[in-house]
């Protein structure tokens, strides 16, 4: 019964005018810059970050949702027209959709991708609601041992499932929480690493690293890319409803893309990636009937099982942002970042001091899913005629946007030359194959680490021992090493870096 109140409470707040339409705001903004190639969700939050000064707390985190999980329905239409993934998370979805798009069956692909993303985000929203009460109330037990073995957990967790290199992936965790340094001590009062620079006294902005990594960094490593010829299949787009054996073939690989999305989402540094590669890899091996078409060659169940992996990890990578305040992606921090701004601190306390946002959220979230579902399909026209805007008008507005929104946080120029600094650390990273997301996960969590780190220290008089004596923290710290040890199997080594290889 608590259940369905909590519900009614937020489907109150999800269906007033004004939430609607930053629900509906968020929905368009997230499919059309998961059309764009070159944009996404992470870059694009971040340069909206500075706008939600001026927004109510719910609305603003409705809207930044809705850009969140609408990124995952649009990246799929540039995947499947142009093999072009609009976000990086449907480069899968190009794989078979592209072809299925060769074939004339363009439509067939769009409609199983925005069918099998509405079931996952439902069946997402629905895990959210039913398992963040419970986890909110064993959130209520931690105390600043458990919380910093949680934070370590998390880091581990990003490394461990980041693609790419191990080693890459732990250097830009370690540069995230050296950057997190830059600051204040709260104890002592002493500037930290400041290099006698008044501005940085008070640390280096989340929104100025954002921006500079994720929204002037893509828009380099974009104009860096050649121009080429792309073919948009904008006269085979028909026939959007699937046949009766699309459907046969498809909805088991929609339920196994669900489940183990809403998973791998939860993971620290899994979301939306992750559970689109391992999704695919898991139908690739999974027997098919006789007769059906080949994968890499239009096999429609590697349209539909990325999809709802990618839509349902997006949804259920809320839980450990909203019942632990510990983001589990890039796109999660951004957020946690947000409800910071609005004053807001994230964890357990959000469901019992703030239930209206808690709740609203949830529901909102469901609307959002139907919303996209209703209007991508019909839509499909318009996103296709965006993919023809050349980029050279689309980078010099972004461009600005950027840099109006970072000088308007504090009035300073400082913050604009940082964030240029930052871009170009970013371009860097780009070429280095470096993936930027452990970066801003370190520096995150990285005070968080050091507070509760200092916290136990001091409530325990110095004794380590307080880490492994607390059930709780002892678990944490246990997985954590049990993390590594896995990840350190040649044989489970080998198997991550083929899932993050599929072609």
């Amino acid at each position: 019964m608590d259940l369905l109140h909590n519900l009614a409470l937020g489907f109150g707040v999800a269906f007033t005018t004004h939430n609607l339409l930053y629900a509906f705001f968020g929905s368009v903004l997230g499919t059309l810059i998961g059309v764009l190639p070159g944009l996404g969700p992470v870059a694009t939050i971040a340069m909206l970050l500075p706008s939600i000064y001026t927004l109510e707390a719910t609305p603003a985190l409705i809207m930044l949702a809705g850009i969140y999980y609408g990124a995952q329905y649009g990246g799929s239409t540039t995947a499947i027209l142009i093999n072009v993934p609009g976000e990086s998370s449907s480069a899968v979805t190009a794989i078979d959709g592209y072809q299925m798009a060769r074939q004339g069956r363009a439509g067939a692909a769009l409609s199983a991708s925005a069918l099998g993303s509405f079931f996952a985000g439902c069946v997402g929203t629905v895990i959210i609601a039913t398992f963040a009460p419970p986890l909110t109330e064993l959130a209520f037990k931690f105390g600043p041992a458990e919380y910093f073995s949680l934070t370590v957990l998390g880091l581990i967790g990003a490394v461990v499932l980041a693609s790419g290199s191990l080693i890459k992936a732990i250097a830009m965790i370690i540069l995230g929480l050296l950057l997190a340094q830059v600051n204040t001590d709260v104890i002592s009062g002493t500037a930290r690493y400041s290099f006698e620079i008044p501005e940085l006294t008070g640390g280096i902005g989340f929104i100025v690293i954002a921006m500079g990594v994720f929204g002037f960094g893509e828009i380099i490593a974009n104009l860096g890319q050649p121009a080429e010829h792309r073919e948009v299949f904008t006269n085979d787009v028909r026939g959007l409803w699937p046949t009766q054996q699309d459907f046969k073939d498809a909805w088991p690989a929609v339920v196994r893309g669900t489940a183990l999305g809403s998973v791998l989402g939860v993971l620290p540094g899994g979301g939306a990636l992750l559970a689109s590669f391992a999704s695919y890899s898991l139908e690739k091996r999974m027997p098919g009937r006789v007769g059906e078409i080949p994968f890499g060659r239009g096999n429609i169940r590697g349209v539909a099982a990325p999809e709802s992996a990618n839509n349902a990890g997006a949804q259920t990578s809320f839980i450990p942002m909203l019942t632990l305040g510990i983001p589990p992606n890039a796109v999660m921090a951004l957020i946690v970042g947000a409800m910071t701004i609005k004053g807001i601190q994230p964890g357990p306390q959000v469901m019992t001091s703030n239930p209206q946002l808690f709740w609203g959220l949830i529901a909102s979230m469901w609307v959002g899913n139907a919303m996209l579902v209703i209007l991508n399909l019909p839509l499909i026209g318009i996103w296709i005629k965006l993919l023809t805007v050349p980029y050279r008008f689309l980078f010099p507005a972004i461009t600005l946007f950027c840099c109006v929104g970072v000088y308007t946080l504090k009035s300073n120029t400082f913050d604009v030359f940082l964030t240029a600094l930052f871009a170009l650390i970013g371009y860097v990273f780009y070429k280095l194959s470096c993936e930027s997301a452990p970066l801003l996960l370190g520096f995150i969590l990285g005070p968080m680490m050091e507070e509760n780190l200092r916290r136990a220290l001091v409530l325990s008089r110095g004794d380590w021992s307080a880490f492994i004596t607390r059930p709780l923290s002892a678990g944490l710290l246990a997985a954590a090493a049990l993390m590594v040890v896995v990840v350190m199997l040649p044989s489970i080594s080998k198997k991550r870096e083929a899932t993050f290889q599929e072609e």
